[in-house]
């Protein structure tokens, strides 16, 4: 089975918030008195639509799960971590990591624990909230914890989700070298993928 390149629809996060919209502007223009046929089962409806959107919330602040529902690590306990150094002087191996701009806060604390030079975990089916697409998240791993750094770009994506996706199905997420560019912010991160062929020959 190839790797999905969105969620389900039942997967997506602004869903029950849309439902619960949806079936509110319906019920404020029927009248209990005008046309009860459709008054009430509107009411029972928005109900149900508004115990989905809590339930939901309670279960995404309750969730151990690791990665999280937008591929966020939380640790790397638990988890199967495969190396995939760079290869000497790969220098085509070399890619920029996308939306760095918008996690220059967790880039920076990835930077001071764990200095420009550390390595990074590649998470499939990884997303920002509201988007309907899956990316191959990047977790840097300098400290303590994971630190969300972006995504892979869209030809990378394309060229190794199908790996990464089949290796988290197992449990198991590649770990790669990566540098995180500048000595204050704006910080770039480029990651080298050169040894991912090696993983993908050796893990089938």
């Amino acid at each position: 089975m190839s790797a999905p390149k969105r969620k389900p629809l039942g997967q997506w996060e602004p869903l029950p918030y849309l439902v619960v919209l949806a079936l509110a502007v319906a019920i404020s223009l029927a009248r209990p008195e005008v046309a009860p046929f459709a008054f009430w089962p509107l009411l029972v409806a928005v109900t149900a639509a508004a115990a989905w959107l809590v339930a939901t919330l309670v279960r995404d602040s309750r969730s151990t799960r690791n990665p999280d529902r937008w591929g966020d690590l939380r640790t790397l306990d638990g988890i199967r971590v495969i190396d995939a150094p760079g290869l000497p002087r790969a220098v085509s191996g070399v890619v920029p990591v996308l939306d760095a701009q918008r996690h220059q806060s967790t880039i920076d604390l990835a930077r001071i624990h764990g200095g420009s030079e550390q390595r990074a975990v590649l998470v499939p089916r990884a997303s920002r909230w509201m988007s309907w697409r899956y990316r191959v998240g990047v977790q840097l791993v300098g400290g303590t914890r994971p630190h969300l750094a972006g995504f892979l770009p869209e030809v990378a994506d394309e060229r190794w989700r199908e790996v990464l996706d089949r290796l988290r199905g197992h449990g198991a997420y590649v770990r790669v070298p990566a540098t995180i560019v500048g000595a204050e912010r704006p910080f770039r991160v480029e990651l080298d993928l050169s040894g991912l062929e090696a993983v993908a020959a050796e893990e089938g």
